[in-house]
């Protein structure tokens, strides 16, 4: 199965979201930490990154999926967020935030797993 990057500050959105990915025979490495989660993708090239946008500084996961496209990373990307729901903004895929995917915390297992397969397809198909 795939290998997955998670990168979350939140140690109970690791857990759950390791636990529902490692159900469906996924490898899971995990950050909670921009400058780990950087780290464990240059190093480990996982198939997938689920990224949070607010971690030390509300715009880490930002900068982060920009850092990785301004590399050449073409991992897909989705970004876990409770931005919308704590300030009433919404965010799109752009320049600005390079993603494949968001989705609002807290995500359903059900959720997770169809987003997780519908990226991991589309990277195939790639």
């Amino acid at each position: 199965m795939a290998l997955i990057a998670i990168i979350d500050d939140d140690p109970d959105i690791l857990d759950s979201s390791s636990i529902v990915l490692k159900s469906k025979g996924h490898n899971i490495v995990t950050a909670n930490n921009p400058r780990d989660g950087y780290k464990i993708v240059a190093e480990q090239k996982p198939d997938l990154i689920i990224l949070d946008v607010m971690m030390d500084e509300p715009d880490d996961g930002f900068y982060l999926a920009q850092k990785f496209r301004k590399e050449g990373i073409t991992t897909p990307i989705l970004m876990y967020s409770s931005v919308s729901k704590a300030t009433g903004m919404e965010y799109d895929k752009s320049e600005m935030v390079p993603v494949d995917d968001f989705v609002e915390k807290p995500i359903s297992p059900e959720e997770l797993i169809n987003k997780v397969n519908n990226l991991l397809k589309a990277k195939e198909v790639k």
